[in-house]
């Protein structure tokens, strides 16, 4: 079954990659971020996914960055916890968008793989766009192979973040 993966960045599709070729899934990949702030950081963290994506052989969609549609969403809620959700909304939103409009039957995100997210919160939100866009989520708790993820990422000499990526968590 074919699966539409938004990736958030190169080493957290490492282990949530795995996993769903393990498991019979034939992996898309969709690099939507407009969040990542400034631009230099959107520009490492997509060159890190392309040579990760040389390397696992498989493919990724690449939507303009168009950091406007970020600040649009959150623009209410710039200085609150809130601004997380609207931010995995919108880049979960346009996810699925692609997903319908390709045939995709199913999504994920590799914000599942994050220790820093709410879990809860990332997995409620992906059920519901889900349920908005006519479409299965797929949940899995990916933060088990975090670690191992991010140890083979140093080992390849992929990029690895200091920050989630939005210009309030720098």
């Amino acid at each position: 079954m074919d699966i539409l993966l938004h990736i958030c960045c190169g080493p957290c599709l490492i282990y949530p990659f795995g996993r769903l070729k393990d498991k019979g899934f034939k992996v898309r990949g969709f690099y939507y971020n407009p969040n990542i702030y400034p631009f230099e950081e959107y520009g490492r963290r997509k060159e890190a996914l392309v040579s990760l994506k040389e390397y696992l052989k498989f493919e990724v969609e690449y939507p303009e960055y168009q950091q406007s549609d970020y600040f649009q969403a959150i623009i209410d809620n710039e200085g609150s916890p809130g601004r997380c959700a609207v931010c995995w909304s919108l880049r979960l939103k346009k996810t699925a968008r692609y997903a319908k409009d390709n045939g995709f039957k199913i999504f994920s995100t590799t914000l599942l793989a994050s220790p820093y997210q709410d879990h809860n919160l990332l997995k409620e939100c992906g059920r519901q766009v889900a349920v908005e866009a006519g479409l299965d989520f797929y949940y899995e708790d990916f933060r088990v192979g975090f670690k191992q993820a991010q140890a083979e990422a140093r080992a390849r000499g992929i990029y690895r973040q200091k920050y989630c990526g939005c210009k309030f968590s720098i």
